[in-house]
């Protein structure tokens, strides 16, 4: 485990421990150093966050996802978030035109508008599609929302590690290769 923390849509980081998906669609904040986006650690924590994640960006089907992650900050009176969700990126495959995207579709949680608009912001840059290897923790660490993980970037370096937990894989081997060569297969790779 290391300090890193890959910042996402509550809703996403709950899709991701739930099971209910092994994808992160990642272009980049506007604030990251190098101006897109970069795999800076294979493993990460998952920093949820809250600021752009709206119910119509999401298939109808996981638009709750939204409304329980906003009602966990408020509860949380919003200074500290859950660290719960620690991933292994097993794959950083480059996305460049929409037809690929499309092919993406059955196995994420955004709605085909939202993943479109993610692929066609700053068009020169590929989407970059995670495929992680997902864990969670029994007992979630609360972490102070410090302002140095403000900003529209990706990723933050956490100023406290947090205690050392006990992780088990949201999915069973099998299982996660049967949904990672399902989705390398739809890509033709």
């Amino acid at each position: 485990m290391n300090s890193v923390a890959l910042k996402e849509w509550a809703s996403a980081v709950h899709a991701l421990a739930g099971g209910q998906q092994i994808v992160l669609l990642r272009k980049g904040g506007i604030a990251e150093e190098t101006r897109r986006f970069e795999l800076k650690s294979p493993s990460f924590f998952l920093y949820p966050t809250y600021e752009h994640q709206r119910e119509e960006l999401l298939k109808e089907s996981y638009r709750h996802l939204v409304t329980e992650t906003l009602a966990e900050e408020t509860a949380s009176g919003g200074g500290t978030v859950p660290l719960a969700v620690y991933a292994e990126a097993a794959d950083d495959i480059e996305i460049r035109d929409l037809e690929q995207l499309e092919l993406l579709y059955p196995y994420h949680i955004w709605s085909g508008q939202l993943a479109a608009e993610r692929l066609r912001w700053k068009a020169k840059e590929p989407l970059h599609v995670l495929l992680l290897r997902v864990y969670v923790s029994d007992a979630a660490v609360s972490v102070p929302v410090l302002p140095e993980y403000s900003g529209c970037r990706s990723w933050i370096e956490l100023a406290d590690m947090p205690p050392a937990q006990q992780w088990k894989p949201v999915l069973s081997d099998s299982e996660f290769e049967h949904r990672r060569n399902e989705i390398l297969s739809a890509l033709g790779r």
